[in-house]
């Protein structure tokens, strides 16, 4: 149960009500010091991937610790500046570009990286003229790509993220014509463990910034695997980072330019420092048919964790028994969220959110808390929320000294349907 303990489970199931996210601030200050241990060969900087978990709380843990931040919209921009962020430590790298673009950007010295020539053209035309803001990024698809699901996949032909590295010479011309300087290059591969593709990746990216004399910063950004059940692989950050780090150092002896490196993690620094709380409400069956199957419904599901129906991702699953109780049968069992919707399972095929997968637990009964582990991640910043009309869950922080701290409350209903005006 990652960092929770069975009574302290119970404990905040009783004060918080369920569903509920936990998350600890010690497992997301050690995930913090190992990406800032990332190898490197002329200087670094550790992003935090805040589409990956962006309660304003957290934010501030993460970029206390020396992490800062790269933002997947506008809305994320001003996010992270509400809870503090300082405009120059912030990174926006966005499929569609705010409306107030000048004001997030120029004013507030938040770093622009284009994502393709028309983001180019739209910034140059935006700032010509003026006398500040004339140094971008760019983020350039490399021509490769890597995940574990065809979704997670960033890069390559079949990905509409960055300029396409065949138009770079389309995107200096856009660059040059409004006076602009690409200081920085910026690419994505998705998420993956293998140190092999991130070598030849960054060798790829390298040999694009070779073509770009002005840059000084490549980022390579994140995607780094975490294993969330057993038989999945985690990322060795030192063996991926040294492998980079004698790629810089090679560039370096050919160019004579030392690059600094820059990733930007959010499942690495998130997943295993948050649970998810949920209760069981019921328990059905559809034996004794041969292929009749026991179902454990939760008050929680996709509203909360979305993951499971969109990739056929796996988190494990613990029981809690709701009091002191002796050991129990171990069964074969689905776990059903509550959504009215047939593809709200939280234990599908790895991989396949079309098959329903049954897991081994202790026979849950109606009260037990399930604890659903490395909901860090792509969970709470990425629900179905308010599908059915359930509202938000809140999110529970653990100091480091054990204290517990509300840092969302529960959505009520009120605030659901606040913004309908009615007929």
């Amino acid at each position: 149960m990652n960092f929770l303990t069975e009574e302290l489970a119970r404990s905040i199931a009783k004060d918080f009500g369920t569903p509920v996210y936990v998350y600890s601030e010690k497992e997301l200050m050690e995930n913090a010091r190992k990406v800032l241990a990332f190898p490197h060969a002329f200087g670094f900087l550790g992003r935090y991937a805040m589409k990956a978990l962006p309660n304003g709380a957290v934010l501030q843990i993460l970029h206390n610790a020396g992490l800062h931040i790269d933002a997947s919209s506008g809305y994320e921009v001003e996010r992270a500046m509400l809870a503090g962020i300082p405009g120059s430590h912030i990174q926006l790298t966005s499929q569609q570009l705010p409306a107030d673009l000048f004001r997030l950007v120029i004013q507030n010295g938040v770093l622009f990286n284009a994502c393709s020539l028309h983001q180019i053209e739209t910034y140059g035309r935006l700032i010509n003229g003026a006398s500040i803001g004339k140094e971008i990024s760019i983020r350039v698809n490399p021509g490769l790509g890597s995940g574990h699901c065809k979704s997670c996949n960033t890069g390559g032909p079949g990905s509409s993220f960055g300029i396409w590295h065949r138009q770079l010479a389309e995107a200096k011309q856009l660059a040059a014509k409004y006076g602009l300087t690409i200081k920085r290059l910026h690419t994505h591969i998705g998420s993956g463990s293998d140190p092999d593709v991130w070598v030849k990746v960054a060798n790829m990216s390298l040999a694009i910034a070779e073509q770009l004399p002005d840059v000084e910063v490549l980022n390579l950004g994140g995607g780094f695997k975490v294993g969330r059940v057993p038989g999945e692989k985690t990322t060795d950050l030192q063996v991926c980072g040294n492998a980079v780090k004698k790629a810089f150092e090679r560039f370096a002896e050919k160019t004579g330019r030392e690059l600094k490196l820059e990733v930007e993690p959010g499942t690495y620094v998130a997943a295993s420092a948050g649970v998810l709380l949920t209760t069981v409400t019921d328990v059905v069956t559809t034996k004794p048919d041969s292929e009749g199957m026991v179902f454990v419904k939760a008050d929680t599901g996709m509203t909360e964790i979305t993951r499971p129906a969109l990739y056929g991702a796996q988190h494990p699953i613990t029981v809690v028994p709701h009091e002191e109780d002796p050991p129990r049968e171990i069964i074969a069992c689905v776990v059903s969220g509550h959504c009215c919707e047939s593809g709200d399972i939280l234990t599908p095929a790895p991989g396949d959110p079309g098959t329903i997968a049954t897991r081994d637990l202790p026979s849950p009964k109606v009260g037990d808390i399930l604890v659903i582990g490395y909901t860090g991640a792509y969970c709470s910043g990425m629900s179905t929320k308010n599908y059915n009309s359930f509202p938000e869950a809140p999110e529970v922080l653990i100091h480091k000294d054990g204290t517990l701290q509300l840092i969302r409350r529960r959505q009520t209903l009120a605030q659901m349907v606040q913004n309908e005006t009615g007929l």
